[in-house]
């Protein structure tokens, strides 16, 4: 068996039983932003690069004492480059390429790979990661159809994302084969926008929670 890729990944996504997926628009928010949920107990945080600002949001994200900062989104080799250079600690993808393996590989950028359907899974296996976003997680068929593909694949780990909620996140979090899971219900627009700093620190808490 292969040295798993896959070390570096699984010992962010224990640090806490929810990442919050964060799209940012104002990389004036990234600091005090990242400073709220780090205090709330979520420490490992994935900007996605879906806004001109999530760069600059991650570069200010990087130097919040006791954040772990991810770029999520990684789509190309370029998307890996420039997330490693503003300081990316690691990288969250929606699928798997051989090109973005190869590019997260020569930057040094532990990355968690999406996969949706156990073909994809044993794929991404077989090239040594067995810790794996499983994404979109209630489009897939949400926490069954995640018990379902883990039963036959034990060896492999996932971080539910798409979907997950303060509703069903227990669900996933009871499932053997889940470490955590990724959502954006932590760090609501309207409470970003208005700074409202405190109530994401109480959201991220009660996250915190959810694995119990």
């Amino acid at each position: 068996m292969m040295a798993s890729k896959s070390t570096r990944a699984r010992e962010i996504c224990d640090l806490a039983p929810i990442v919050p997926v964060l799209v940012i628009r104002d990389a004036d928010h990234a600091r005090p932003l990242a400073e709220a949920l780090v205090a709330g107990g979520l420490p490992a945080l994935e900007v996605t690069l879906r806004t001109p600002a999530a760069l600059e949001a991650i570069r200010r994200m990087a130097q919040v004492p006791g954040g772990v900062v991810g770029a999520g989104t990684l789509v190309t080799p370029d998307d890996v480059r420039a997330a490693k250079e503003a300081g990316a600690q690691f990288g969250v993808s929606p699928g798997a390429t051989e090109a973005l393996l190869a590019a997260c590989e020569a930057e040094g950028l532990p990355l968690l790979p999406g996969a949706a359907t156990a073909s994809e899974a044993m794929r991404l296996l077989e090239q040594g990661y067995d810790m794996l976003k499983f994404f979109p997680a209630e489009a897939s068929g949400g926490a069954p159809a995640l018990k379902a593909i883990g039963a036959p694949l034990p060896q492999i780990s996932f971080c539910p994302t798409g979907g997950v909620s303060p509703g069903n996140a227990r669900d996933y979090l009871g499932l053997s084969n889940v470490v955590c899971a990724g959502g954006s219900w932590v760090a609501p627009v309207d409470k970003v926008e208005a700074g409202d700093w405190s109530g994401i620190e109480a959201l991220a808490r009660d996250a915190v929670g959810l694995r119990g």
